[in-house]
């Protein structure tokens, strides 16, 4: 048998090792811990070498203790170990975890938190996690700590990129995203006699070096903490409608893409947690307050100053988070994280040029919404240039429409063309992986 023991916010309770044969854990675990002097000790780092000396002694009938931090079923070596030796071999006594312990700290319920993970792993879901949701714990690691986290979330809302000005008189073109409103709580030596938890914006966070204490990172939406009421855990519930009707968006002129395009446009898209989506050419912004409804991190790129306003307005009453770059693509592109998916919904005879850098960015798929059939064919070799899959339909729907005498008839929409290339795993040429 196999205990494993979740030191909490403290050390290993002294009953819990008696008898121990062998001890694994941590350095700090280990000194932390009162191991008896007869058993051996591994220091974990490398998990394959110490699972081959725990199997060892479970084979000779000894008693063995592996220490870990919190919760260990929590994101923690429970996995690990039921995989090699089987669930029943297992004496889970968990402890509190970092995470729990952070939001005691700073009096928050967690019930509707997203926990991710960005020990060992690409920073960039962390990252879009918290662009996307107003309460986010990341469990941090080597080169994933609270100034990578900050210097991400900061670029959020960076400085003009080069080629562009700032807001003169309307005519320019401008960059001008509204702040995040995120603050970094970073939680250090949780139970120990230097806890620290301090409240730090994330470009103050960027500049500091933190040390190897940090246990984890929590990013808040401060106007946003308590949330509502919460029947299941975690990210909130997908949203049960979308593809919405037009009359849920502000709209000029009926200038937005009509709810059959969106339809067949999220479902190419694929937006989700941990995604970041770019929107060009956003109009009304209503493909962007989608993907963020389905929970991606979204863009939205827009030249004209009325709908940039339209999106943010669009964004608030979804009760969503869309960043707005205002700018013409493909310039206003340059400075944004690569994204996961992109949508086009505007362009002129430009637009296979903003396609093309849009399809050396994405690192999954482009969808293109075209009204007008002489832009398809180049756009669609765009695609296919750029080592995606390309697909496509022509959209025309008649909708039911009301006459007098009680009675229904068919109304046509404007015909659109939609195209989607999907990244081929093997063309991986210009995308960052």
């Amino acid at each position: 048998m196999i205990t494993v023991v979740g030191t909490g916010t403290g050390a290993a309770p002294a009953k819990l090792l008696a008898g121990a044969e062998l001890v694994v854990g941590g350095r700090r675990h280990l000194d932390a811990a009162a191991v008896p002097a007869s058993a051996e000790r591994v220091v974990l780092g490398p998990l394959a070498p110490a699972l081959d000396v725990i199997e060892r002694h479970l084979d000779k009938g000894a008693r063995v203790v592996v220490l870990a931090s919190g919760d260990p079923g929590f994101f923690g070596i429970v996995r690990v170990l039921a995989e090699r030796f089987g669930p029943g071999a297992l004496d889970v006594r968990p402890g509190i975890s970092s995470v729990a312990a952070a939001f005691a700290r700073v009096g928050v319920p967690w019930d509707d938190a997203v926990v991710v993970s960005a020990h060992g792993r690409d920073l960039r879901t962390a990252v879009n996690v918290c662009r996307a949701h107003p309460k986010v714990a990341v469990l941090t690691g080597p080169g994933a700590g609270p100034a990578e986290l900050g210097a991400a979330l900061g670029g959020w809302a960076a400085a003009a990129p080069s080629g562009l000005v700032a807001p003169r008189g309307g005519a320019a073109d401008r960059y001008s995203p509204a702040p995040l409103k995120r603050v970094l709580v970073v939680a250090s030596d949780l139970g120990t006699g230097d806890e620290r938890v301090e409240w730090v914006p994330p470009a103050e966070a960027a500049t500091r070096d933190w040390g190897s204490a940090v246990n984890v990172v929590l990013c808040l939406d401060e106007s946003r903490v308590l949330g509502a009421v919460r029947t299941v855990a975690g990210p909130p519930p997908a949203p049960s409608q979308w593809a919405l009707d037009e009359g849920e968006f502000a709209h000029r002129d009926s200038m937005i893409t009509k709810f059959e395009v969106r339809a067949l446009a999220l479902a190419r898209l694929g937006p989700r947690l941990g995604d970041l989506v770019w929107d060009v050419g956003a109009g009304s912004g209503s493909v962007a307050v989608e993907c963020a409804r389905l929970g991606a991190a979204v863009v939205a790129v827009e030249k004209a100053s009325d709908g940039v306003e339209r999106i943010r307005a669009n964004a608030a009453a979804h009760e969503v988070d869309v960043q707005v770059v205002q700018g013409s693509a493909p310039d206003a592109l340059a400075e944004l994280d690569d994204p996961d998916a992109v949508f086009v919904g505007g362009g002129g005879h430009e637009l296979p040029g903003i396609v093309a850098v849009c399809a050396r960015r994405a690192r999954r798929s482009v969808v293109v919404a075209l009204a007008a059939l002489d832009r398809v064919p180049a756009v669609r070799a765009t695609l296919t240039d750029a080592g995606f899959d390309c697909d496509g339909v022509l959209l025309q729907s008649s909708r039911l429409a009301p006459l007098p005498g009680d009675v229904t008839r068919l109304a046509a929409t404007n015909p659109v063309f939609l195209l989607w290339g999907v990244r081929n795993p093997v063309y991986r040429e210009g995308v960052a992986q």
